[in-house]
């Protein structure tokens, strides 16, 4: 039988990132920067590792604590926790000691985010696959008691670009409209330049303006830069920003770990859009990916329902363009480990997101009566 070593830590381990890059389903929301922030925020990390015999890092969690009243608290491991899917003796064990930790600790559920893929392409239509380890993981949830979550955090579904192909290949993969509008954007005068630390405010104002143009909440200002902060000076982030004559029109936010590249924060102006600035951004954004050694780009997100009716529709037909394929995810499961007060708790979740979507309803209507932007609320994740 396989001797496995269990470690949990308020302390996050010197090696925290060396280790976690090893293993399958890294993810830049299981870094050491990634707790250190949600520290910073609110919440308070816990590290969980463990070792076979010899000592090897076979797995590892980090989970986010929430205090929600007295002594309860909830729990969230974001996309983890990170380990072989495909040991069924290593899930187990590893499940097993979250959710032991998690009781122990107050808490009333455990919210488990892992990025597992159940399939690729789209459901339904010809050439989707499905994935047999991902199909297990989901059942292995399901039997131990985890529901779908009500509360959705990070999405479920997205579309990755498959970074081992040459250059070449790799325009050659896209559609030849986004090719085309890629080679446009630069013989129209738009040019990338990688960004620093000093363009931080800048690109929040840039973000900012998305946010209000598109009609979707953002954070605070200080969030953002903390986020950005943190992971540029760790070398883990590639500000990217597209100009038209000296003034910025685009940026991309590039996160890079463990030979995976993110497509997190992407944001741009109303100027220069007949430029079409974010096709040579998103190109630049694949090179540079490739350079750093990624082998996939995830473009973050894509819909629900893979239809017209969702509302993603029109940023899926956008990176779909860039020559990427569709993964299905299964999304955050919540475990109640106090069942009643879980059930209180997401009553009083749904009243609370029906008033913030009322409120954020009103200020969208006052911004458009007075022409200024709508406020900026918070939103999980």
């Amino acid at each position: 039988m396989r001797t496995l070593t269990a470690r949990f830590s308020d302390v996050c381990p010197p090696d925290w990132n060396e280790s976690a890059a090893a293993l399958a389903g890294a993810s830049i929301l299981q870094t050491a920067q990634w707790g250190a922030l949600k520290g910073a925020h609110g919440w308070k990390p816990r590290w969980g590792q463990w070792f076979d015999a010899d000592g090897n890092v076979v797995g590892a969690a980090l989970t986010l604590r929430k205090k929600i009243a007295g002594p309860y608290e909830f729990r969230y491991v974001p996309r983890g926790p990170l380990f072989d899917i495909g040991d069924g003796a290593l899930t187990a064990r590893v499940l097993s000691d979250l959710e032991a930790d998690a009781r122990s600790g107050g808490a009333i559920f455990l919210k488990i985010d892992r990025d597992v893929p159940l399939g690729f392409g789209v459901p339904g239509e010809t050439g989707y696959r499905a994935d047999a380890a991902g199909l297990i993981w989901l059942e292995t949830l399901k039997r131990r008691g985890y529901r779908y979550s009500d509360a959705q955090i990070q999405f479920a579904n997205s579309v990755w670009i498959d970074l081992s192909p040459e250059a070449e290949t790799l325009a050659a993969n896209m559609k030849q409209r986004t090719r085309y509008k890629a080679r446009l954007a630069l013989k129209k005068g738009v040019s990338i330049r990688r960004g620093g630390a000093e363009d931080f405010e800048l690109i929040y104002a840039l973000y900012r303006e998305t946010a209000a143009r598109d009609r979707f909440i953002i954070r605070e200002k200080s969030y953002y830069l903390d986020v950005w902060t943190r992971f540029f000076s760790a070398g883990m982030l590639v500000p990217l920003i597209a100009e038209v004559a000296g003034e910025a029109v685009a940026v991309i936010m590039l996160f890079i770990f463990a030979e995976k590249a993110w497509y997190i924060y992407g944001m741009s102006s109303g100027n220069h859009r007949e430029k079409m600035p974010n096709y040579a951004l998103q190109w630049e954004a694949i090179l540079t990916a490739k350079t750093a050694g990624a082998k996939i780009y995830d473009l973050w997100g894509a819909p629900d329902r893979f239809d017209e009716t969702d509302r993603m529709w029109g940023v899926y037909q956008f990176k779909r363009g860039l020559g990427g394929y569709e993964v299905v995810s299964p999304g955050a499961y919540d475990l109640p480990l106090r069942p009643l007060l879980y059930r209180g708790y997401g009553l009083s979740l749904r009243l609370i997101t029906a008033a913030r979507r009322l409120i954020y309803r009103a200020r969208r209507a006052l911004s458009r009566r007075t022409g200024e932007s709508g406020g900026n609320m918070e939103v999980s994740g």
